[in-house]
């Protein structure tokens, strides 16, 4: 098996699902999550220690910051 890529400012990536809805974000917040961040690619527009600000798709979103850990690269 390949070594997971590292995830860095401009990475392309994708929510895991399992991770997400397991998490104290998911506690913390609205648990009806949109499809897109699971199935869609977004781009890491920063990061702050173990944390990532994404942005996703085309159309108007908001950016969201997540753990690194429930994110992976989307090939």
């Amino acid at each position: 098996m390949a070594p997971a890529k590292k995830l860095k400012r401009g990475s392309f990536v994708r929510v895991i699902r399992e991770k997400l809805l397991n998490s104290v974000e998911a506690t913390a917040s609205d648990s009806r999550f949109p499809a897109y961040i699971f199935e869609t690619r977004g781009e890491i527009l920063d990061t702050e220690g173990d944390y990532a600000l994404i942005k996703f798709g085309v159309v108007p979103t908001p950016n969201v910051w997540l753990p690194l850990e429930q994110l992976e690269a989307f090939d």
